[in-house]
């Protein structure tokens, strides 16, 4: 059996009536609520994103200010190091200087006393042969004057010497 549709404009008017009916009762109660929620959620995800950019520009501000301070902290590490090495090297030379110094004047030191020694020891030396040589010359004129004539004649060459002198 074939069912065949036929219009029926009663059928139409009530089904339409009904339409618009639900479309009403859904336009008063279901739509403004769910327009409203999507809405809402429209709004947040948009809120959402305008977060993450404010939190996305705020990471890079941080990390640009993290970037700057270690770039600082190398600057100020680099002048420290510097500057440690600069007091190092002056310690360093004040200490050679100061022990170049000490040497010096314990070489001069050394000098004199051995100009001082050596001085004592000449004017021991001339004692010596001062001593050693009177003794050879008294040793001398003991053997030569033994007699009177030989003393005689030692005055007289000592008196014609200083008379010429």
């Amino acid at each position: 059996m074939e069912l065949i549709h036929q219009f029926s404009s009663g059928l139409f008017i009530i089904q339409s009536v009904i339409f618009l009916a639900l479309l009403f009762l859904l336009g008063k109660f279901a739509w403004k609520p769910i327009l409203k929620s999507i809405n809402d959620r429209e709004t947040s995800i948009v809120d959402a994103l305008n977060q993450a950019k404010l939190a996305r520009k705020e990471m890079e501000t941080l990390k640009e200010d993290n970037e700057r301070i270690i770039r600082e902290a190398k600057i100020e590490r680099d002048a420290i190091l510097k500057e440690a090495r600069e007091i190092k090297d002056r310690i360093v030379g004040e200490a050679k200087d100061a022990a170049k110094n000490e040497g010096d004047k314990m070489i001069e030191a050394a000098k004199q006393t051995i100009q001082t020694e050596k001085n004592a020891a000449m004017a021991d030396i001339k004692t010596q042969i001062g001593a050693l040589s009177v003794n050879i010359a008294e040793s001398i004129l003991k053997q030569k004057l033994d007699n009177n004539e030989a003393q005689n004649e030692l005055v007289q060459n000592y008196l014609n010497k200083s008379n010429l002198n």
